[in-house]
């Protein structure tokens, strides 16, 4: 199989040229693609399948996985006297115990406490922290505040996630150094071929799971050698469509997945941006209608309420108290029922106006753009919460969401409705069951005991 290592160039000579991905190989076997603006510039084109999106998905129940979807990261870098008084401004989270070598799940809120932004932060040293995914607010805050600290985005690094329960054996051998070491939430630099990479004990997946990064320039000679040490143990390329599954399955919330941030609402964070940042916002489908509000959520009812800690100052600490003393929403996955799925599927082959179709998954693009779906979650007609991220779970052999539900509503075993359809078309209300969050059941990352796994090094790479 030829692969192109750039991440321009035109498949034959004479025909137009495509914007692929830089993070990747172009794999000449790939059919799905979609466009993406992630890459601010000039965007790319990414796959969405590799090898069928079922075939991917049960990747990290029974072998591993790759992912080099997530970049650009928008990684960026705080160093100084103040960078961590900055973190502790504007994230939830505590930090009272942040050594170097740890990493946060960190999650930033706008007064009214409705989430930003989220993604990873790094300790690398005393005065020094990488984020990814936090870069544009946390840079905002920078520049807007009185800090002693300055702050870069890094346009030199790759992501790369390996997860899956023979994800530590993959790196292993990728690394020839025994990895066990590295806790969960925990990070520490390694080598592949020569090449430095620092190896991360987090990810979406729910299971076991890592992440590599390393310096650009090395991204096609890393990505090779990660999938030649994969090849014993099953390693599956993951395409987008997959991705976006496996957090509504492993119980992980995604940003422009399963909500939307409100950052066109402050004004002065839009000034910031400017004209080169400055994308759309996205675009709205699903029963919930175009109003934005209804969609945006805190970090309680996200699920991630034990991230925040109240022993210090930090923005929309107000609201999330008043939110935790009496909260009005919780998370939980909604299991649909198979007869009035498939009676959606059906309707396709009926006379009259069909229902909305029901892809794989909810996750889409259209024209560039993020299109976000919801859907009304109702009880006695009531609506009672916002259903996101639907997808079919192939492992499980059923259909899921994820829902922000009104509390008294969240009872285990719960009988509620669906909502499905854009408002305006044929809709049918689809009866769903409040099942556990998260979803899956298989051993997950932050407790998996990997001093179960024999150490992989080889003698020789």
């Amino acid at each position: 199989m030829p692969n192109d290592s750039t991440s321009h160039g035109s498949f034959d000579a004479g025909k137009p040229t495509l914007p692929r991905t830089a993070y990747a190989p172009f794999d000449y076997d790939v059919d799905l693609y979609f466009y993406s603006r992630t890459t601010l510039e000039y965007g790319s084109v990414l796959p969405l399948e590799y090898s069928g999106w079922r075939n991917e998905v049960m990747s990290w129940k029974h072998s591993c996985y790759l992912h080099s979807g997530l970049n650009p990261a928008f990684t960026h870098r705080v160093k100084g006297p103040d960078a961590l008084k900055l973190f502790s401004d504007i994230c939830v989270n505590g930090f009272n115990k942040f050594p170097i070598g740890s990493l946060r799940h960190g999650i930033m809120c706008n007064e009214n406490g409705l989430v930003v932004a989220h993604g990873v932060l790094l300790r690398t040293g005393e005065e020094e922290f990488i984020t990814h995914y936090l870069g544009l607010w946390t840079d905002y805050k920078l520049r807007t505040g009185n800090y002693n600290a300055t702050g870069e985005f890094i346009h030199d690094e790759f992501i790369f996630q390996v997860a899956g329960p023979r994800s530590l054996e993959v790196l292993e051998v990728a690394t020839g150094e025994c990895l066990h070491d590295i806790g969960f939430a925990r990070h520490r630099m390694s080598s592949i071929d020569g090449m430095n990479v620092r190896v991360l004990r987090v990810g979406m997946a729910g299971t076991l799971a890592y992440e590599v990064h390393g310096k650009i320039q090395n991204v096609m000679a890393a990505y090779n050698a990660l999938m030649k040490a994969g090849e014993p143990f099953g390693i599956t390329k993951l395409g987008r469509t997959a991705y976006t599954m496996n957090h509504t399955e492993n119980g992980f919330p995604q940003l422009f997945v399963h909500f939307p941030a409100p950052l066109h609402e402050d004004k002065g964070f839009m000034e910031y941006l400017g004209d080169r940042w400055k994308s759309p916002p996205p675009l709205l489908a699903g029963s919930m209608g175009t109003d934005m509000h209804l969609r945006y959520r805190n970090p309680i009812e996200l699920g991630w309420g034990h991230t925040i800690k109240f022993d210090h100052e930090f923005i929309g600490r107000a609201a999330l108290e008043k939110e935790a003393a009496n909260p009005r929403r919780t998370v939980v996955t909604l299991e649909w029922n198979i007869d009035d799925v498939v009676d959606i599927y059906a309707s396709q082959f009926r006379p009259g106006e069909p229902y909305m179709p029901m892809e794989p998954n909810h996750s889409s693009q259209y024209k560039g753009r993020h299109q976000m779906y919801a859907d009304k979650v109702l009880k006695d007609g009531k609506l009672i919460g916002v259903s996101s991220g639907r997808m079919h779970s192939y492992f499980y052999r059923t259909m899921i969401s994820m829902c922000s539900i009104d509390t008294e509503h969240s009872a285990l075993g719960t009988q509620i409705t669906v909502l499905w359809g854009d408002p305006g078309t044929r809709q049918k209300e689809i009866r769903a069951t409040v099942t556990r969050f998260p979803y899956l059941t298989e051993e997950r990352n932050e407790r998996n005991d990997v001093s179960k796994i024999t150490c992989c090094v080889p003698k020789s790479l």
